[in-house]
């Protein structure tokens, strides 16, 4: 499998869901097919906010690292769809989202002060996405810099939400940021060895 390159960052390479579903790394997923990825997806990210992990400083969750992962295991726009119909089912009332129901559901959940992350879900499951089809889910840097820059993103859209819920007047980078980047380091570092690890699987 030929590695990402300058050259091949206008040329797409195909997802793992795509090799893996068809069989062939050339073509596109049949439409039902794609459905069913989205809805196994979005349940896995349910799943994922729901269960805590003991850590420090807080509980760890897996769901920006199921939110990377699937955007670089199905692409752009099938991960940044199944990510929105996450939401949409987070919006219609299913209790998707952590905390949900005890701490609220559907629109005031996400209109309150984590509506932001969510929606840097979005955006973030379509950049890695995109650049997975470029061939960075291929070897551990590009990896690494692929979450990282889902991380930005899910960062920035969230702070700057956070920021305007609770007024900039408050402790927001302490609120938002600090006690999360270790557990996002860690699932960092856990990409960066599954995803090249299952394309030398592949491979081989």
């Amino acid at each position: 499998m030929n590695t990402p390159t300058a050259a091949t960052l206008v040329a797409p390479f195909p997802t793992l869901a795509t090799v893996l579903w068809r069989g062939r790394a050339h073509g596109q997923l049949h439409p039902l097919r794609q459905l069913a990825l989205a809805a196994a997806g979005s349940a896995l990210l349910a799943l994922a906010a729901k269960v805590q992990i003991p850590f420090y400083p807080v509980p760890l969750t897996m769901q920006t690292f199921v939110v990377l992962a699937l955007g670089m295991a199905f692409g752009c726009k099938l991960g940044a769809l199944t990510v929105l119909l996450y939401l949409a089912e987070g919006a219609a009332g299913l209790p998707v989202f952590a905390g949900a129901p005890g701490k609220g559901a559907g629109l005031a959940y996400m209109l309150g002060p984590t509506g932001g992350y969510l929606l840097g879900f979005v955006a973030a499951a379509a950049a890695c996405g995109f650049l997975a089809e470029r061939g960075w889910d291929r070897r551990a840097s590009t990896t690494f810099a692929a979450m990282l820059a889902g991380n930005l993103l899910i960062y920035a859209c969230g702070l700057a939400w956070l920021g305007t819920v609770v007024g900039w007047d408050k402790p927001v980078l302490a609120l938002g940021l600090y006690p999360f980047l270790p557990g996002d380091a860690l699932k960092i570092a856990l990409a960066v060895v599954a995803l090249p690890g299952a394309w030398k699987a592949i491979n081989r």
